[in-house]
């Protein structure tokens, strides 16, 4: 019979090794003794799984649910079921995990401990899945947790009654894993981990890190999903238009407050699939981005403090419905963009923080392990199974849940240990410098998996320093990344566009200093989210002037914006010039679409985002010096800039802007030799979008006329506060 100590331990769920005294164990004269401890139970006997008949009744030794027998028959072991009479009335007969052997294999232990394990979801967290077959299947759920410093784990939930005393886990050593097959679990249920610290302490239930589902806030509480869905390999056409040479127009989008039900529900996942996609597609757009999708407990944290790194989250629908949520951004041929967040997590103490009661997913200093600026921690990026866990997550969404890419939020806070920090507030690195060499290994790390494991998908970094080499690859010492934020121009160029025009003249190096550094990145040029919050109002709200100016001014700005090297992103609302600043709370006010000169905004949006695409001179060199030429940069006192576009072949495309509300006429601009005729494709002073209609009446004859060093010029007309598009006729 057990000891009473070992008892006491089961009872008081402090026993670490519950496979070595539940189930079936012979003792050293040869006997055969089953044991089980259901809490709840009013009577348990065993019964053979292959004939079906019962071998013996269990008599109850504790009042506390333990129940222990001597089997009748002296003889190898058998498989069995416990036929269990509950308290309450019921009854079930189940299969005994504790007579389960250990399911994960000693090369994913191994790998998951080298850091090395390139898919750790196929390992931990929560898998459905059937063992054995006839009259010995059973289906239940493996669930597995790394946990290394904790004394014991059980996994409570609906299929336990949430007693940790039910089902606690088996170790695997040194590895830190804990697991454990419950028979009869299932998808949808509930469920978490009950972990005692090597002290004793109990700590407060912690989500699964590995969930790909979860309740919704503010129920914490992990949910079994179905089976993992098999790996995806990104259609050539996606491939293909992620490229460097490729038009990248990228609307970004928070799916909470995009639409909303009038009575604010969120939309679902098909909802959203049965709307957005085909609206991005109308206007023109390339490619969504959506702010974190993963789980996350706080809305008002836009989904960027998130606790379900592998979890799509519970506020739209299941991962069944994001994945038809995929396939018809696929039918509308709309890239997928998905923002992924490695650089840091809430403290909630249902989450990662001390999951096990040590800093494990975080560092122990908060010199390293905690962020000021978002009151959250940050991962121990030099951890083995931390790196496991973070570049698994980026792999699980491209790979299996069908992302064509990831934009990696906050890079320059991982990249410097003393990012927003004082002198003293910061540890420097083994070389004493300031550079995180873990986090930028990881970084590395990420983008060589995902373009080993999945050709054609696309990274992107919010990076703000001049952090070298941020999309140079790795083999050439750089990050990897395919594209970087141009933070500075989008800073540099707002600035210039919210002075008065009266004073632009002192200011005209802000709209040109972006190009000369335009090709040491491939760049995006990003109006984002972070430009409309945080009463920062709308891109529309930082134009000057009465109403007519401030809508010029924002035309003139897009179509500077568009015809400058970089791909582009526009955060949603300010396709239209969204009036008042964004509220996550409620949906974009649609209603401004019923006034003229929104719906004008809008418009010009579609055609820009036309012209971009059918263009080659728009996008095939947007990263490369030869797609580029000045022709005018240091008019100051008109505020004029012109520029040429060009494609690999040298077909030119014209780009003027007049940022003063003064029109010109006859105003003279060199040219390239070669044409008779320039034509007028784009002209943001059209009445079409809301403007004066000044022009040059589609098309402009060249005249044997030198200047700005060329001997050929067109004698242009220049609407106010505009930017026209010409070419070759």
């Amino acid at each position: 019979m057990l000891s009473d100590p070992d008892l006491q331990a089961l009872l008081e769920a402090r026993h670490g090794d519950p496979f070595a005294v539940l189930g079936m164990h012979s003792d050293a004269e040869g006997r055969l003794w089953a044991r089980a401890l259901l809490p709840g139970a009013a009577s348990v006997a065993v019964h053979d799984t292959k004939t079906g008949k019962r071998v013996a009744a269990l008599p109850l030794r504790h009042a506390d649910g333990f129940f222990e027998g001597e089997m009748p028959r002296r003889r190898a072991h058998f498989d069995y079921r416990l036929q269990v009479a509950w308290a309450d009335g019921r009854e079930g007969r189940y299969a005994d995990p504790y007579r389960i052997g250990p399911l994960i294999g000693e090369q994913d232990l191994y790998y998951l401990g080298e850091g090395s394990h390139l898919r750790p979801f196929e390992v931990l967290g929560a898998h459905p899945m059937t063992l054995g077959d006839g009259v010995y299947a059973v289906d239940g759920v493996r669930f597995s947790v790394w946990a290394p410093n904790a004394s014991r784990v059980s996994v409570v939930g609906d299929f336990n009654a949430w007693d940790g005393r039910r089902h606690p886990m088996r170790s695997r050593g040194p590895s830190g894993v804990w697991e454990l097959f419950v028979p009869h679990a299932a998808r949808g249920d509930c469920y978490q981990f009950e972990i005692r610290t090597r002290d004793g302490a109990v700590l407060p239930l912690k989500s699964d890190p590995y969930a790909r589902a979860a309740q919704t806030r503010p129920a914490t509480a992990s949910v079994v999903p179905p089976a993992l869905p098999p790996r995806h390999a990104l259609p050539a056409g996606r491939a293909q238009a992620n490229a460097r040479h490729a038009p990248v127009s990228i609307y970004e989008v928070h799916l909470g407050s995009w639409r909303r039900h009038p009575d604010g529900r969120f939309h679902t996942w098909d909802d959203l699939a049965g709307a957005l996609p085909a609206y991005a597609a109308d206007l023109g757009f390339t490619h969504l981005e959506l702010l974190p999708i993963t789980e996350h407990p706080f809305d008002g944290s836009w989904g960027y403090q998130t606790l379900g790194l592998y979890a799509t989250t519970s506020r739209f629908g299941d991962a069944e419905g994001f994945a038809r949520f995929v396939a018809a951004c696929r039918a509308a041929n709309i890239g997928l963009i998905l923002d992924w967040v490695p650089a840091h997590f809430p403290s909630d103490a249902f989450g990662l923080a001390r999951f096990d009661g040590t800093a494990l997913y975080e560092y122990e200093d908060p010199r390293e392990g905690f962020h000021h600026d978002w009151n959250t921690l940050i991962y121990h990026f030099g951890r083995n199974e931390v790196r496991n866990f973070l570049v698994g997550s980026a792999l699980y969404w491209v790979e299996r849940m069908g992302a064509d890419g990831l934009r990696v939020d906050a890079v320059a806070s991982m990249l410097y240990r003393d990012y927003s920090r004082k002198a003293g507030e910061w540890v420097p690195n083994v070389h004493g410098g300031r550079e995180n060499l873990e986090a930028i290994a990881l970084l590395r790390r990420v983008n060589e998996v995902l373009g080993s494991e999945c050709p054609g998908s696309v990274t992107l970094a919010e990076e703000s320093t001049a952090f070298p080499g941020v999309s140079a690859p790795t083999f050439a010492g750089g990050l990897g990344f395919h594209y970087k934020w141009n933070m500075g121009w989008m800073h540099d160029t707002l600035q210039y566009m919210a002075e008065d025009p009266v004073n632009r003249a002192w200011h005209h190096d802000k709209m040109t200093f972006g190009m000369v550094y335009a090709f040491s990145e491939n760049f995006v040029l990003p109006l984002s989210h972070d430009e409309v919050v945080h009463g920062k109002g709308t891109i529309l709200g930082r134009m000057p002037g009465d109403d007519w100016q401030r809508f010029a001014n924002l035309r003139a700005y897009y179509g500077f914006m568009w015809g400058h090297p970089g791909k582009k992103l526009l955060f949603m609302g300010q396709e239209w010039g969204q009036a008042q600043e964004w509220n996550h709370d409620t949906e974009l006010p649609w209603g401004d679409l019923q006034d003229a000169r929104h719906a004008g905004v809008q418009a010009l949006m579609r055609d820009l985002n036309r012209l971009y695409r059918d263009i080659p001179a728009l996008h095939r060199l947007d990263c490369e010096s030869a797609g580029f030429e000045w022709v005018l940069s240091d008019d100051r006192a008109q505020s004029a800039f012109a520029w040429l576009r060009k494609d690999e072949s040298g077909r030119p495309l014209l780009v003027v802007s007049n940022m003063t509300p003064v029109p010109r006429t006859a105003w003279r601009l060199g040219v390239p030799e070669g044409a008779t005729r320039w034509r007028e494709v784009l002209n943001t002073d059209s009445a079409h979008y809301g403007g004066s209609n000044l022009g040059n009446a589609g098309e402009v004859a060249v005249e044997p006329v030198a200047a700005h060093g060329r001997a050929q010029s067109l004698a242009l007309v220049l609407p106010p506060l505009a930017t026209i598009y010409l070419v070759p006729a």
